[in-house]
């Protein structure tokens, strides 16, 4: 979307600006989104046990988790270029910590089951946290923006694979026996997410200059049904789009096996490696701490490799990046000591979230005229991804080792969808230019900064 002011450097200790205010409240939000929707999954071992849930059941829910995700990411996206992401946001938080709250009256397979699908409509939030951070940062550094609020709140699903089993043991500890733990646990997230719906709406705008309604009535930028005002129309044409659809792929490659692996990883180090809750989710959580910095560090290359040689520099970075990630999972798959088993998991996590950072290094440029489109369909390919790699686990004829291995194969060949992604002579120029004037905006802002 074209906006005026949009921020050209990323000034990351101040909240004096609405760029930078929007920036950490999103990346947050996120987290806390990231840390509902799989608050459950390091609590598993006991959900199991006290529902009596089978390992076809399990893989259901998990299943569901990530499955209403793929049709909401894309009609968040839509929402967002009609009426805005703060008022998007602001909603999804706090409607969707009521499910977060709610899973814990689950007493049954089949109401655990709508409780987990229910809860997978938070993930949505990915969408939003992308589309505001782009319609906030300019051309020079919006791959970075990106990656970093999505890797930071990608955060949420290593740490709530540490801190929920702690919660958990807190609750146990003050009297509580284990069915009624796992359910209070639940509430923490949810609570969380409501506060910060509130903090969203008071302190972010849609825009620098405000939000869409305002924009719109002042003619600053064009009525939602009006020509170049995102309409079903350019929906359409995006999705028309055949490389949208090859990021649609490689997302499903890169973030649909970072939600495959938050789902399945403690209970894969509970079962194979026979430790205790406790260190089972401990070790989960390394592989999505990485987002601390490993998503951020894509997002820096695609911006440094676009310096060099443009919208095709973001696209081989991505590639290179998706091919090393499938190559480390299936190394991964068939370490059987512990310890080196939790050093290649790491490798393989540090490449993940660099081919997701890289992937939304890309997403801003496909088409600016509908970039929530575009940002929800190729988002929902992350949920898409996931829910295929959610057969693999389910199925009794599969060893989780196998179903790792396969999935490493997976990637690999997905891996090539990226060089699909290619531009017009017409808008590498236009985007070149672009690139050229956000450069040349920042220097006098880094230079006034210097003295």
């Amino acid at each position: 979307m074209d906006v005026a002011n949009k921020a050209a450097r990323i000034n990351l200790f101040s909240l004096r600006s609405v760029q930078m205010r929007t920036f950490h409240l999103t990346w947050f939000a996120f987290f806390l989104c990231f840390f509902g929707w799989f608050g459950i999954a390091p609590l598993m071992p006991v959900v199991k046990g006290d529902l009596g849930l089978t390992k076809e059941q399990i893989g259901n829910t998990i299943i569901a988790s990530v499955a209403i995700t793929v049709l909401v990411r894309i009609l968040i996206g839509y929402l967002c270029d009609r009426i805005g992401p703060r008022r998007v946001y602001t909603a999804l938080l706090a409607l969707g910590s009521l499910p977060v709250m709610l899973i814990g009256l689950a007493d049954s397979y089949e109401t655990f089951l709508l409780a987990r699908l229910a809860i997978g409509a938070i993930g949505a939030s990915f969408v939003i946290t992308q589309y505001h951070t782009t319609v906030m940062f300019d051309a020079n550094v919006v791959g970075t923006a990106n990656a970093t609020t999505a890797g930071w709140g990608n955060l949420g699903g290593g740490v709530t694979q540490m801190v929920m089993p702690l919660v958990f043991t807190a609750i146990v500890t003050m009297g509580a026996d284990h069915a009624l733990g796992w359910r209070l646990a639940m509430v923490v997230p949810g609570i969380a997410m409501l506060l910060t719906a509130f903090a969203y709406w008071k302190w972010t705008t849609d825009a620098p200059e405000g939000d869409f309604k305002d924009l719109r009535a002042s003619g600053a930028l064009p009525a939602a049904g009006a020509e170049g005002g995102h309409t079903l129309a350019s929906f359409m044409k995006a999705a028309g789009d055949y490389r949208v659809w090859a990021l649609f792929l490689v997302y499903g490659a890169c973030f649909g096996v970072e939600l495959t692996i938050n789902n399945v990883a403690a209970m894969y180090y509970f079962n194979h490696f026979h430790l205790d809750l406790e260190m089972a989710g401990l070790i989960a959580g390394l592989f999505g701490l990485m987002n601390i910095f490993a998503r951020t560090l894509g997002g820096v290359f695609s911006d440094r490799f676009a310096r060099r040689q443009g919208l095709k520099g973001r696209v081989r970075f991505l590639f290179v990046a998706l091919l090393m990630e499938g190559v480390a999972l299936m190394v991964f798959s068939q370490m059987g000591q512990i310890v080196v088993a939790v050093s290649t998991m790491i490798v393989f996590s540090l490449f993940v979230q660099m081919s997701e950072g890289a992937t939304y290094g890309l997403v801003p440029f496909m088409n600016r005229k509908a970039l929530g489109a575009v940002a929800g369909i190729v988002g929902a390919g992350g949920n898409a991804g996931a829910v295929a790699a959610g057969f693999l686990f389910r199925s009794d004829a599969l060893t989780t080792q196998q179903a790792l291995l396969y999935l490493g194969v997976a990637v690999a060949c997905a891996a090539f969808a990226a060089l699909l992604v290619r531009f017009s002579p017409q808008v590498l120029a236009e985007e070149d230019q672009r690139l050229q004037a956000a450069m040349a905006e920042r220097q006098p802002v880094a230079a006034e900064a210097l003295a």
